[in-house]
């Protein structure tokens, strides 16, 4: 399977420009022969959690995952997008009042019908302004096999806690797809934390960051795919780009047959070993 990561400036509540930008890297990974696209976190309307509390009309947001399947249809490419989710998207009658608006940040896979086969909620926010924009999810990460490759979501900070990959991994992920939005001065992030938890699970970990500054946050980039032995599969540097990167899941087979990680945890001792700290 060949994956597609797109790697990008996106334009605060400019929904507009943004799709465009997605729309075009569709159409440029599927005549390369992609199989999926794999955007930034809350690419669409922009990385803000300030503003887009204060500023986001939801009753746009159903619209705007209609276009994005529209855009993975007329393509034939599967895509990957992360939004805002209201507590009404999210099947929760309650107001939310208790925490913020009651929004989650969420990640989509959709296949190349424009389906949606795989949906995740963010469950460890970072920082004050997002914790004041949005709840955190509860639910572990799915597995859903997606041509062929067993495929899970995260997104951004999730991935930084091996606790979260290891339950996609024990889940059977052979692939997990990082919507992200890090900032400037965490480079250790995709150089040093992704590949690690790739090797320590298994699995390879694509990874889309935005680029350029969005209302006050500086991105650098440094978007990477990392394969189940820690190496570097693609790495893109500062600019906006379009990375690629193909997915062989016998050699996530052949890794965990290896060094069998997986097979060999023992969750039971662990368990009592935080019992008693």
């Amino acid at each position: 399977m060949l994956l597609s990561v797109l790697q990008a400036h996106a334009e605060v509540l400019n929904v507009e420009a943004n799709l465009r930008t997605i729309d075009e890297a569709a159409g440029r990974a599927s005549q390369a022969g992609a199989d999926i696209l794999l955007t930034p976190e809350l690419f669409p309307v922009g990385y803000a959690p300030q503003r887009l509390a204060a500023e986001l009309d939801p009753a746009v947001l159903p619209g705007v995952r209609q276009r994005l399947a529209g855009i993975a249809r007329r393509h034939g490419i599967g895509l990957v997008y992360s939004l805002p989710a209201t507590p009404e998207e999210l099947g929760d009658t309650s107001d939310g009042s208790s925490d913020g608006n009651g929004w989650q940040i969420t990640a989509t896979l959709l296949d190349a019908d424009g389906v949606p086969v795989l949906h995740y909620g963010k469950v460890h926010l970072f920082g004050a302004e997002e914790r004041a924009a949005f709840v955190p999810a509860q639910d572990p990460p799915g597995v859903v096999e997606f041509n062929g490759v067993r495929t899970s979501l995260l997104i951004c900070y999730d991935v930084e806690f091996p606790e979260a990959v290891r339950a996609a991994a024990t889940r059977g992920a052979e692939l997990l797809l990082v919507p992200t939005a890090l900032s400037a001065g965490f480079e250790s992030v995709p150089q040093v934390i992704i590949r690690s938890r790739a090797l320590e699970s298994q699995l390879v970990v694509a990874y889309a960051n935005h680029s350029g500054r969005e209302d006050v946050y500086d991105f650098e980039g440094g978007s990477v795919v990392a394969g189940p032995d820690g190496s570097l599969l693609a790495a893109a540097g500062h600019a906006p780009t379009l990375l690629f990167a193909e997915i062989a899941p016998d050699a996530v087979r052949a890794a965990r047959d290896d060094v069998p990680y997986l097979r060999e945890r023992r969750p039971e001792v662990y368990r009592t070993w935080e019992n008693s700290a």
